[in-house]
């Protein structure tokens, strides 16, 4: 009888189909919680080609989109209706986690994904027309002092965003009620720098990495301050950081991912592994800067201590500047 049951089982597996016994990286798929051409679908591409390149999955990696909410179609997507799959990771940005922080997500908190990596950062930037007569942090936040509506301060994002978030932090750090500062939301980081060289705004809140780009590309534009600890590699080198000009505003916009809450532990710590490998080559970075990236890798619990510490930190600032939609 036992070699009856033993036959079965081999002839069973011998005409099983080869995608029941696929890995977490076969066919794999990368969500970007949003329209093509954003930061999510960055992230996922990123992804799919380091990955790829490194020969750590066979066949180039599937991008979907999933609009909808900033990212929360997608997350409600992956808790609710699709937990368990192996092979699917979500493109998730610091951005997401202030948007959790404010209840944007729904009923769903940050204690319900499995977050997988961080693989690069961004950091916020405060960015001037190159004939501006603000040459310093300080001179900003005097002219803020001395009448802030004469200040006009723009930014690809609406109130509660991380770029109204950067611009009320500076607006705090001076001394000013950041009620009282005038604010202009652009649907973009390209319209506002638009604006900031056409002499529509007087300083725009955006992202290092994009203004570096612009830079480059021969953009009108100087960078006053970096929001990070410490200055930063490439064409941003000698622009001194928020803090060292003593105004202590720290914002880094990370890139990363994160799977469903059902995910065995087996799956997900070879995905980590795959990360934690790919990201310590010559080749990834290379990649990172093609994109206007920094290096930046987390994963296990030290991203899970980053994770809770965030948005924590975003909850509060929330709370500090009266903005709606926060989780009971």
């Amino acid at each position: 009888m036992k070699k009856i049951l033993c036959v079965f089982t081999l002839a069973a597996a011998a005409v099983a189909p080869a995608g029941a016994f696929a890995g977490p990286l076969d066919k794999t798929e990368c969500i970007a919680a949003a329209k093509p051409g954003g930061g999510f679908d960055l992230t996922c591409k990123l992804a799919q080609t380091a990955l790829f390149d490194a020969h750590v999955i066979k066949d180039p990696m599937r991008v979907t989109y999933m609009p909808g909410g900033i990212g929360a179609v997608a997350y409600n997507a992956i808790v609710a209706q699709r937990p368990a799959e192996p092979n699917t990771i979500v493109a998730f940005s610091g951005g997401s986690l202030l948007n959790i922080a404010q209840g944007k997500f729904g009923r769903y908190s940050e204690n319900d994904v499995r977050w997988l990596a961080v693989i690069g950062a961004d950091y916020g930037a405060v960015v001037v027309r190159k004939d501006s007569p603000y040459k310093t942090m300080a001179d900003l936040a005097n002219a803020l002092k001395t009448d802030a509506t004469k200040v006009v301060l723009g930014a690809g994002g609406t109130v509660g965003s991380q770029d109204w978030m950067k611009a009320a932090l500076t607006a705090k750090a001076a001394g000013v009620n950041h009620k009282t500062m005038r604010f202009v939301a652009f649907e973009g980081g390209g319209e506002a720098i638009a604006a900031l060289q056409g002499g529509h705004i007087s300083a725009y809140f955006g992202d290092a990495g994009e203004a570096s780009s612009q830079i480059k590309a021969g953009a009108n534009i100087r960078v006053l301050a970096v929001m990070s600890d410490k200055r930063l590699p490439g064409a941003l080198a000698d622009v001194p950081t928020a803090k060292e000009q003593g105004y202590d505003i720290d914002w880094a916009i990370v890139r990363g991912f994160y799977m469903g809450p059902k995910v065995s532990d087996a799956d997900f710590n070879t995905w980590s592994e795959a990360f934690a490998k790919v990201t310590k080559t010559k080749e990834f970075s290379k990649l990172l800067d093609e994109r206007g990236l920094y290096p930046m890798t987390l994963t296990g619990p030290e991203l899970n201590s980053y994770i809770k510490s965030a948005t924590e930190k975003y909850r509060k600032l929330a709370g500090d500047f009266g903005l709606m939609g926060q989780p009971k």
